[in-house]
């Protein structure tokens, strides 16, 4: 099953991220790729990410018959800010040149010549869009107006700056990433921004944000009648709604069972319940 943005590319409606995974992304990726996971997430920020070893992974997958064109690869760009001193870039040169020389990195890391995604990891304040945002916006574009990546997007992102987006860029996003609250109604004034603009929602941190939601006796007895886990509800909820989720497990089994998320339907009745659960 895939999604599809405005620009008409498509994408597979789950994916796994690789944030936090250290010595292990190689073998990870590897094991997602073997339960059926299509899609990989990553970025070019070491604090969190080892995007080379991601790409140790997709030469594998290559040797294994498993093409590149068979995947979808999405990476970001980290401003300094979100980098400690080991930047893929030159953290001295101007914005326009960061982007171009994290992008180029991430080719490198990935053994690729484009991406399918490329996403910029966060503005540079948490209100508004200031001047640096602008400028890496229009370097993120010129990616994609070179075909070097079939889409572009943005995470870590406020409803007032997606909407400054949408109205003003030249290329609004294709994708937002946003980590997913219950609490905030799983982030449904973002969510539905998306949803007017054809934009794809992508929806990460939705098991560790919300562990509330499945200490809830009505969530957990909702589980049991369709005979799936929590985390299948949710990632089934997610889906449902219109959102494509994130997961990041490192269970061979829970990979599995993710996917698997897909078999059964929510009723109109119990999407409500647990849409207004943290509310």
């Amino acid at each position: 099953m895939t999604l599809t943005a405005y620009n008409r590319v498509p994408i597979p409606s789950f994916m796994y991220g690789t944030a936090w995974k250290k010595e292990a992304t190689t073998a990870l990726v590897l094991q997602a790729v073997e339960a059926g996971f299509t899609a990989i997430d990553t970025a070019n920020q070491l604090i969190h990410y080892d995007e080379a070893r991601v790409g140790e992974a997709f030469l594998t997958l290559a040797k294994q018959g498993i093409a590149r064109e068979q995947l979808f690869l999405q990476t970001k760009f980290t401003s300094v800010n979100g980098q400690d001193h080991r930047t893929p870039y030159d953290a001295s040169a101007d914005l326009t040149t960061q982007v171009k020389q994290s992008f180029d990195s991430s080719l490198a890391h990935l053994h690729t010549d484009y991406l399918d995604a490329y996403v910029l990891h966060g503005p540079y304040s948490r209100r508004g869009l200031a001047a640096e945002d602008w400028e890496v916006w229009a370097a993120i574009e010129q990616l994609y107006e070179s075909k070097r990546t079939r889409m572009i997007g943005v995470s870590n992102v406020s409803v007032e700056q997606l909407t400054l987006l949408c109205d003003k860029a030249r290329h609004r996003p294709m994708v937002v990433q946003n980590r997913c609250y219950a609490a905030l109604g799983w982030d449904k004034e973002v969510r539905e921004l998306c949803r007017a603009h054809d934009i794809i929602y992508q929806g990460f941190s939705l098991l560790t944000a919300n562990r509330e939601v499945f200490a809830d006796p009505e969530v957990r007895h909702m589980a049991a009648r369709y005979g799936m886990g929590l985390a299948q509800l949710v990632f089934r909820f997610a889906t449902q709604i219109g959102m494509l989720p994130l997961t990041g497990t490192t269970n061979p089994q829970h990979m599995t069972e993710d996917l698997g998320a897909d078999q059964f339907t929510i009723s109109p009745e119990d999407l409500q319940r647990i849409e207004n659960i943290g509310l």
